[in-house]
């Protein structure tokens, strides 16, 4: 029986396609907001018609630029358990071996972004791709130092970084801010969430449209509330002002928009609202 929605979803940057692929949803809480109360943060959700406690949706990306395959992150693969590690089920469904892809861009290193970029073995899921990160990042998680260093907490966060990035080791290529990773695809440092986390610009003709990483985390709180952070953020005061120049940007330029745990399918523009924004979904066509 065919479900409400595939967790598939098509869209078109210009002459790139862009397919949005649901990879599950953690259950999430109030608590992990740093920085705005709880009574605001439920209030907000009411507000929304959201789910309390929270969701987050999770969510990668597949192009086809160039004749070329690209994946932007690769979802949690085995590491986060059942009802996740969805991107490699819709790649399938879409007839799209792991070999074929060309190229692996990572918006950063957590376990939801870079855990399916590996199998259960601990080999590269995606056997001939090229893998594309910030400098920046690997800097951070790969530094034996910087990883000795961390607090305890964060021990299993470096860990699982190292593992997951380190069957690409020989077929890693690393990028600054605004260079290009590809053609029609340059790299957007949004530090704060992670060093080095950064979203990608993809540019074709007139069109263009910024998949910004994890600026955003739960929508019905944060476009509302910028300030508002995530426990989990590496640097909460740097994830704050990198969200306010992401928002400020897409509004200003009214510049499409998507992210990996913005409401699937995740397309969409950013407008201001009061003291902060709204998320404006892209409306859905048929043959979109």
């Amino acid at each position: 029986m065919q479900t409400s929605n595939s967790g598939i979803h098509h869209t078109t940057v210009g002459d790139i396609a862009v397919t949005a692929l649901h990879d599950g949803i953690i259950e999430a809480s109030t608590g992990l907001l740093a920085g705005l109360p709880a009574a605001d943060a439920e209030a907000l959700l009411h507000a929304n018609f959201r789910n309390t406690p929270p969701r987050i949706t999770i969510s990668a990306f597949l192009l086809a630029v160039g004749g070329r395959r690209v994946l932007i992150d690769a979802g949690s693969g085995s590491a986060m358990g059942p009802g996740h590690g969805m991107v490699h089920t819709h790649l399938a469904t879409l007839g799209i071996d792991p070999a074929l892809i060309d190229t692996v861009l990572v918006t950063h290193a957590h376990i939801d972004h870079v855990s399916g970029l590996i199998d259960d073995a601990g080999a590269a899921r995606f056997p001939n791709a090229e893998l594309v990160i910030n400098q920046i990042e690997t800097d951070f998680w790969l530094d034996p130092a910087t990883a000795a260093a961390a607090p305890a907490a964060a021990q299993d966060g470096f860990a699982l970084a190292a593992r997951c990035l380190a069957p690409y080791r020989n077929r890693t290529r690393t990028v600054r801010h605004n260079e290009a990773a590809l053609p029609g695809i340059v790299a957007h440092h949004l530090p704060g969430h992670t060093p080095g986390h950064s979203g990608w610009i993809l540019s074709s003709g007139s069109d263009t449209m910024l998949i910004w990483g994890d600026v955003v985390h739960m929508p019905a709180i944060q476009f509302a509330r910028p300030e508002a952070g995530m426990a989990f953020d590496v640097d909460v005061e740097q994830a704050r002002a990198s969200r306010a120049r992401a928002f400020d940007m897409a509004a200003t330029d009214r510049l499409r928009v998507a992210g990996m745990h913005l409401d699937f399918p995740t397309f969409g523009n950013v407008a201001r609202a009061g003291i902060g924004y709204a998320f404006i979904p892209e409306a859905w066509a048929p043959g979109a």
